[in-house]
């Protein structure tokens, strides 16, 4: 990234530039849940840096608190033109997915608040509502932090942080899945819908359950959220039966959790990942705009 800090292995960086690199992982993680997207939480990164570079260090008390404040209103700004632009967007809009290391899945809190369920849960919320759940519920950031970072008083942000845990709960998966009851799920739909046997697609699928398909308008999608076991079934049957013998698939950890690369003749086509409930699958989230698909080359690193 233009403007971020750059260091050789053998360098020790100045004090500015340690405390950045020591938490920038951590900045990155506050900022994509923030925003949904790896490009612009990058882009945030970069601001961050630019703002955090000016800091007289001898007035900071906390530096971590410090630069995660930056971050956070960084990231506010951004949010406020993004939600603007998603209006716009062709078809359903779907976070951006992550290739993640291990470790981020060994942190049941971590890898629940990235998935791509939990994520567009946080699209329900108010910016500065997202932005105070996510501190405290993911971070543990104190009241007082997050009133610096938000820009409201303390007694503010305790009623916004039990407002925006309130409207989360109501929409949350109602408990926690295991990776072996999320890869059982996963290998029973693949084998469905690779056979196209639409049965077993059904036995795996809940009647409630929702696909939705981001193509961004450049790659072919649902162009809006399809709701029940039958017709999700009989889409997916159809659709990938007809490139069954052009596609291969291979499990993978996107965003903490366990999910399917879609290759079509060699080339990245599709992630999906899966939302479960009650050991049926309830959300089928299928990414497919090739700019979204840019951080599946190589892992990420996400930290708390």
């Amino acid at each position: 990234m233009v403007g971020t800090p750059q260091t050789a292995a053998d360098d020790r960086p100045d004090p500015a530039t340690g405390a950045f690199l020591a938490h920038r992982n951590l900045l990155f993680t506050v900022a994509y849940e923030l925003l949904g997207s790896a490009v612009d939480a990058e882009d945030v990164l970069q601001e961050t840096w630019l703002r955090w570079a000016g800091v007289d260090l001898g007035t900071v008390r906390d530096r971590r608190a410090y630069l995660v404040r930056i971050a956070t209103r960084q990231a506010l700004i951004r949010l406020r033109t993004l939600s603007r632009r998603r209006e716009s967007y062709v078809g359903p809009w779907l976070p951006e997915p992550l290739l993640t290391a291990p470790d981020v899945a060994e942190d049941v809190a971590l890898a629940d608040s990235v998935s791509m369920a939990m994520l567009l849960v946080l699209e329900t919320l108010a910016p500065t509502e997202r932005a105070v759940f996510v501190l405290r519920e993911v971070f543990d950031l104190g009241y007082d932090e997050i009133a610096e970072a938000v820009d409201k008083s303390p007694a503010a942000v305790r009623q916004i942080a039990h407002r925006a845990r309130a409207h989360v709960a109501a929409r949350r998966p109602r408990r926690a899945v295991s990776a072996t009851e999320t890869r059982y799920a996963l290998d029973a739909f693949q084998r469905a819908v690779q056979t196209g046997d639409l049965q077993s697609l059904l036995d795996i699928l809940a009647p409630d359950v929702v696909l939705l398909g981001d193509g961004g308008g450049v790659r072919q999608a649902v162009p809006r959220p399809i709701l029940g076991a039958d017709k999700v079934a009989r889409l997916l049957a159809g659709g990938w039966g007809r490139v069954a013998g052009s596609t291969s698939w291979r499990p993978a950890q996107v965003n903490g959790h366990p999910a399917l690369i879609v290759q079509l003749e060699g080339e990245l086509d599709t992630v999906l990942a899966v939302r479960i409930d009650g050991g049926l699958i309830t959300g089928i989230y299928a990414v497919r705009n090739p700019e979204k698909l840019s951080h599946m080359e190589r892992e990420t690193v996400l930290s708390r």
